[in-house]
């Protein structure tokens, strides 16, 4: 709940309050032709967070509250943020009526619940193709590549409806994660959490890249050297908004959580709040990407708002990346003090195991027999163990008595006769640990 909380309602905030500053501050200022639906586009793309440099500074095992609430924001915000400025691109502002507000609204939840029930439909599809269609599923390059063709065709099937590709394909991997990943063999499973890994590396690598080269395009400064107090002065306007809008709905939705929790060690203190506010002013390839698609439509390079807003857009994601990024190590020491007993896992490379990440569902049963018999089950499923009667644990219900009897998941792997079979990963964690 607190994940939704910031990442889809605390969006909606930040962007009414980006767009609402952008509006009356701009259109007092001489940065050329916009009109409305620029403004708003400008909410949504300085809505969208870039929390990557947070969490490698976080550590999963010594703060998994913050790290999850982090992690989780993150994703969902990004996906708000895109179904925002889709919204907005479908909406008409040559005529406003005053329904219209209610209008761009249902525009929202329509691709919102949409986007989400295809991703959720892809995910459930390739479960039960994996668990009941397929039968040589004990090939690992079929199964990772079944995995990975599978999510892709989410997303294409969101682009082809014209909803939210990213929102899709987030939703379509929490289920895949729940059920899908748990069809195939462990080989296939290391396999898929390593070259999703690698793929995200690199994907960031080539995003950074790209922003920094571009940032070298002469052309589009050209139409900003005349006046560089004006385009400085649009970037500082900007990153101001983007500070106050996150803070606007950190420290009261925080408060709000905190209204909901009994358990002391689940609330949400004063310094974690700080650093979730910190985590999310960093700006990335989604306002980089959102900012080019809004801004040139009609040419960058001959209209000088259009040139304003993308250089503006350039030069809060590099500071954002680069000051901001440098500063979060020392906030998090600073708030955060690791203890003394787990500083060389902060220090390693890899904090987590690929085990121990992977035994980390999003949806399923924290309680898993197998994960306590092999000494793997994090702080994280800790956390969300829960014995009341939570929605959660109506849900554990509901799932274990009707999904995954269809769609598979943990504990419900069919056997395959004349398959070969692996050993269990109990059996396999002494003989890891002997070694």
């Amino acid at each position: 709940m607190t994940i939704v909380l910031f990442g889809a309602i605390g969006t909606v905030i930040s962007f009414t309050i980006i767009s609402f500053g952008a509006t009356q501050i701009f259109k007092r200022m001489n940065v050329g032709s916009l009109d409305l639906g620029d403004f708003l586009a400008l909410g949504a793309i300085f809505s969208a967070t870039d929390s990557v440099c947070t969490l490698q500074v976080l550590n999963q095992d010594e703060t998994p509250l913050l790290y999850s609430l982090v992690f989780g924001e993150g994703v969902v915000n990004d996906a708000t943020s895109v179904v925002i400025f889709n919204a907005v691109q479908h909406f008409d502002f040559s005529r406003i009526t005053p329904s219209d507000a209610f209008h761009l609204l249902g525009n929202f939840l329509y691709l919102f619940v949409t986007s989400t029930v295809l991703g959720v439909g892809a995910g459930l599809l390739s479960a039960y193709v994996i668990k009941t269609l397929y039968f040589g599923r004990h090939s690992t390059d079929r199964e990772v590549a079944i995995m990975i063709l599978m999510a892709y065709l989410s997303y294409m099937l969101a682009e082809l409806f014209h909803l939210s590709g990213i929102l899709t394909v987030f939703f379509c991997g929490i289920v895949m994660s729940h059920y899908t990943w748990h069809n195939v063999t462990e080989k296939s499973r290391v396999t898929t959490k390593h070259a999703f890994a690698t793929l995200s590396f690199i994907s960031e690598l080539f995003i950074f890249l790209y922003v920094g080269m571009d940032a070298l395009d002469i052309e589009k400064w050209h139409f900003v050297q005349d006046t560089p107090g004006t385009s400085v002065a649009v970037s500082s306007i900007l990153l101001g908004l983007v500070l106050v809008g996150r803070g606007c709905f950190v420290f009261p939705l925080s408060y709000l959580a905190n209204l909901a929790k009994n358990n002391e060690r689940e609330k949400i203190t004063c310094k974690q709040q700080v650093l979730i506010w910190w985590a999310g002013l960093m700006r990335g390839a989604v306002s980089m990407a959102l900012a080019y698609n809004q801004f040139t439509r009609s040419g960058h390079t001959h209209l000088r708002g259009n040139a304003i807003m993308i250089t503006s857009t350039i030069t809060i994601v590099l500071f954002s990346t680069m000051v901001f990024g440098l500063i979060t190590k020392p906030l998090v020491r600073l708030l955060l003090p690791p203890s003394s007993r787990n500083i060389s896992r902060m220090q390693s490379s890899e904090p987590t195991s690929p085990k121990a990440f992977i035994n980390v569902p999003l949806l399923g049963n924290m309680r898993d027999p197998e994960a306590d018999q092999a000494g793997y089950q994090s702080a994280l499923q800790v956390f969300l163990s829960k014995p009341s009667h939570t929605v959660h644990y109506y849900w554990r219900k509901f799932d274990d008595a009707f999904m995954r009897p269809v769609f598979g998941g943990r504990g419900f792997v069919p056997y395959v006769p004349g398959s070969p079979t692996e050993q269990s990963l109990p059996n396999l964690i002494p003989e890891e640990g002997g070694s």
